[in-house]
């Protein structure tokens, strides 16, 4: 991956909170917990799972950064939306601490060095994981869900 390609997934890995602020202005509250596609995530499941993703890869990255072999653990997120009941909790907090440490893991990224990059460890489930490799994974991660929540709004609304 060159540079500029690199500098390109930090821009949209830095956007990526504010798309999904976005998709949710004006979702109507009550709507927030309804599952208008059929084995879909409702809106304020969506955002739990944010916050909790972006605090696992938070954490991920920096292990990558201060491990010398570091092992990045999986986890299930279905699981997750379920023990941690996700559509019965008040999702303010959770939106916010998606921001947060969003915000804070875009600072590291803005100064990582070149050797940074090539700092590797091994995923559970996946193997080789990189710095490079989580970027391309969480650069669009939110941005995905951002359309998943526009997707339920528009099911909704019909």
């Amino acid at each position: 991956m060159t540079r500029e390609e690199r500098n390109q997934l930090i821009e949209q890995y830095a956007e990526g909170y504010g798309e999904v602020a976005a998709a949710l202005k004006g979702f109507p509250e009550k709507d927030l917990v309804a599952h208008p596609i059929p084995g879909k995530w409702s809106a304020r499941e969506i955002v739990h799972h944010l916050a909790d993703s972006e605090t696992n890869s938070a954490i991920r990255l920096r292990k990558l950064l201060t491990e010398p072999y570091p092992v990045v653990q999986a986890y299930d997120q279905a699981l997750y939306a379920v023990l941690l009941r996700y559509n019965t909790r008040d999702h303010a907090d959770a939106l916010e601490m998606f921001r947060t440490a969003r915000t804070t893991t875009h600072q590291l990224l803005t100064v990582m060095t070149d050797e940074d990059w090539t700092r590797a460890g091994w995923h559970a489930e996946h193997g080789l994981y990189t710095a490079t490799v989580w970027l391309q994974i969480y650069a669009v991660h939110a941005h995905n869900h951002a359309a998943q929540i526009r997707r339920l709004r528009e099911a909704l609304d019909r």
